[in-house]
C-alpha cells in the first residue's frame, strides 16, 4: 500500500525533543502517514556516537512506544561502511516502490548537502524537506540557491513520488545533543529535554555521566 513517509536520520545520542517536535511539525504540515527514525551506524560527517548502536536504538524505541506515527527503523545499523543517505533512500525506495518518501533536513544539513555521496541522487529518490524557523534565510551557495529554486515544490508535486524540495517552518527547540551529554556529564537534569522513558534510561544506564 503506498504511504507518505518521512525520514529522518541521525545518530540520536540521544534522541530529544528537538528531533521529535520539528518531525510532527512536518508531518502534520505534508499529511504524512509516518516518520521512519533511522540511527546511523557510522556518521560519516560527525565523530562517532558515545552510545552503543543498541542503546540509541533502544531510546528511540522508547520515546516514540505511545506514538503510531513514528516508526523506529533500524537498517542503517546493519549495514557496514558509512552511513551515507543515499544507500538509505535506495533501500527505502526499494521497500516500498509506490510510496512517496520525504527526507527530513535541518537547514545546517541542507546548505552542507554538497558534500554528501552522491548528493544529486538524493532528489531522484525522494523530496527533500527543509525544517526551517519561520522568516529565517538560508545560507546557501550560489549553485546550491540555483538547485533549491529550480526543485521548489509546485502544486503538482503532491503527486510526485520524490523530486520536489519542500521548505516548512517548525517549532525550533534550541536542544542539541551534545548539550545534554556535556550536562549530564556535569551531573546536571535533562528533564524537559527529553521523553521522561528516555532520561530514565540513560540515568540507569549511567550514560554520558562523567563516572560511566
Amino acid at each position: 500500500m503506498a504511504v507518505k513517509i518521512g525520514i529522518l536520520g541521525g545518530t540520536f545520542d540521544p534522541i530529544h525533543f528537538g528531533h521529535l517536535r520539528p518531525a510532527l511539525d512536518v508531518a502534520e504540515q505534508l499529511d504524512l502517514d509516518q516518520i521512519r527514525l533511522i540511527p546511523s551506524a557510522v556518521p560519516p560527517h560527525r565523530a562517532p556516537p558515545q552510545a552503543t548502536a543498541q542503546q540509541r536504538l533502544t531510546m528511540l524505541q522508547l520515546a516514540v512506544k505511545n506514538n503510531d506515527r513514528f516508526v523506529v527503523d533500524d537498517r542503517e545499523l546493519h549495514r557496514e561502511g558509512p552511513s551515507y543517505t543515499v544507500d538509505t533512500l535506495m533501500s527505502l525506495r526499494q521497500q516500498f516502490p509506490e510510496s512517496q518518501l520525504y527526507l527530513l533536513l535541518g537547514t545546517d544539513a541542507f546548505v552542507e548537502i554538497q558534500t554528501w555521496h552522491q548528493w544529486p541522487q538524493l532528489i531522484e529518490l525522494a523530496h527533500i524537506v527543509v525544517m526551517q524557523r519561520p522568516d529565517e534565510i538560508l545560507d546557501m551557495s550560489d549553485e546550491l540557491t540555483r538547485w533549491y529554486q529550480q526543485h521548489l515544490a509546485a502544486d503538482t508535486a503532491h503527486e510526485q513520488l520524490a523530486g520536489a524540495v519542500w521548505p516548512v517552518d517548525v517549532t525550533q527547540l534550541a536542544i542539541s545533543a551534545t548539550e545534554i551529554r556535556g550536562n549530564i556529564s556535569k551531573g546536571l537534569s535533562a528533564k524537559f529535554l527529553m521523553p521522561d522513558a528516555v532520561m530514565n534510561l540513560i540515568e540507569m544506564l549511567g550514560l554520558y555521566s562523567s563516572r560511566s
